[in-house]
């Protein structure tokens, strides 16, 4: 068992995987940053002015009555919430990361093809 780990760490897959984590994990905040700060507030401003962030349903009030503005008033009154929004925005966020994934698997796969073999 021990000789085949060796035999895998030896063959460059972990650090192609570690690279990849490392790319992933960096590329998550700006899906993230251009989910929040780029494509949701024009699309809030066509819905009527709707922040997505602040997109939420009160469960339980919190210690103060609400209605409350903003998700950070609930959470400040001790609310219990549903954040509708902030799924939202995830779920897009998500679609972008696949859909970068899927673009950089797909042209790598078109070198791979491309490369003469040995």
């Amino acid at each position: 068992m021990f000789k085949g780990f060796r035999d895998f760490l030896q063959r460059g897959n972990v650090l192609d995987l570690a690279i990849g984590l490392m790319i992933a994990n960096a590329f998550g905040p700006i899906a993230k940053s251009l989910v929040d700060d780029v494509i949701m507030p024009p699309i809030g401003l066509l819905m009527g002015g709707v922040n997505f962030s602040n997109l939420f349903m009160t469960l339980k009030e919190g210690a103060t009555a609400g209605p409350y503005a903003t998700l950070e008033a609930a959470k400040a009154a001790g609310a219990v919430t549903m954040n509708l929004g902030l799924f939202i925005n995830s779920i897009i966020t998500f679609v972008f990361i696949a859909l970068a994934a899927y673009l950089i698997a797909k042209s790598f796969n078109r070198v791979d093809q491309n490369k003469p073999q040995a």
